[in-house]
């Protein structure tokens, strides 16, 4: 029973939208400040490569133990003077042990997760920023305990405001499955987030990830508290971070706690 829960909500897990990956401004400024406070704005005009790091301790009934690295590229595109096409691809890779049976070990790559946005170049008058578009599951797991094993479809969308140094909004999507020889899906995801970013280029973000499974009745989320720093890694500019996470719900999979470690690899217009 354990096991196969995970074709209907571990996956979820992986297409969590990272706060902080892409951003709205068009202006081409690259200092460290005005990196910060794209990268709180999850839609836009910056090419990144996040890489993901996510350290889960006391998974499940067997308390085991589980990393997953998530590499996220997100490449965003211009399809007229006012739209933006974005593209994030979520690509998990995971090891993981005594989280199903004691003494079992598994690892490799988990299901891709493929998401766009249609995002206008300009916020609205008010400051509001939004983007809607598809989210896609590609059963792509190299291993039978970290995919869901089906085709996963649905609707995807992002709101939030820009006011100064703060950003806070949500993003929220839904999928279904529609192929494949695993359970049935139908989950809906929600991460509100608030973030707060400096001048010097640090920024300080509470985000949250809810996870609702219609068909198996099952809650699991958790609230994290990050900590980030744009800066230089040579003539690469990266951004650094990281916090803990704290997990709630009825899920028997949740881990006891969490630790997100972040480098984001940040390609600015020159």
């Amino acid at each position: 029973m354990i096991k196969n829960l995970i074709s209907k909500i571990g996956f979820l897990l992986f297409i969590s939208a990272p706060v902080g990956v892409v951003a709205q401004d068009d202006s081409g400024g690259s200092s460290a400040s005005d990196l910060a406070k794209q990268l709180a704005n999850p839609v836009a005009s910056l090419i990144s490569v996040p890489l993901q790091n996510n350290f889960e301790f006391n998974v499940g009934p067997n308390e085991g133990f589980k990393y997953l690295l998530n590499v996220q590229p997100v490449i965003p595109m211009s399809l007229s003077e006012n739209w933006n096409l974005i593209s994030r691809t979520i690509v998990p890779i995971v090891s993981q042990s005594d989280v199903f049976v004691d003494g079992q070990s598994d690892s490799g790559m988990g299901d891709i997760a493929q998401s766009l946005f249609f995002s206008p170049k300009e916020p609205t008058e008010g400051g509001l920023v939004w983007g809607v578009g598809p989210v896609l599951l590609l059963p792509t797991a190299t291993n039978d305990a970290l995919g869901a094993h089906v085709w996963g479809a649905g609707p995807n969308a992002v709101f939030l405001k820009l006011k100064g140094q703060l950003t806070y909004g949500a993003l929220i999507n839904h999928m279904w499955s529609y192929a494949g020889d695993g359970n049935p899906l139908s989950a809906s995801f929600v991460q509100p987030f608030f973030t707060y970013a400096t001048p010097s280029g640090s920024s300080y973000t509470i985000a949250a990830e809810n996870t609702q499974s219609w068909l198996n009745d099952i809650f699991t989320g958790f609230i994290g508290v990050y900590y980030a720093k744009v800066t230089k890694l040579g003539k690469q500019m990266i951004q650094l971070g990281g916090g803990p996470k704290v997990y709630y719900g009825n899920s028997p999979l949740n881990p006891d706690w969490g630790l997100r470690l972040n480098l984001i690899l940040l390609y600015p217009k020159s």
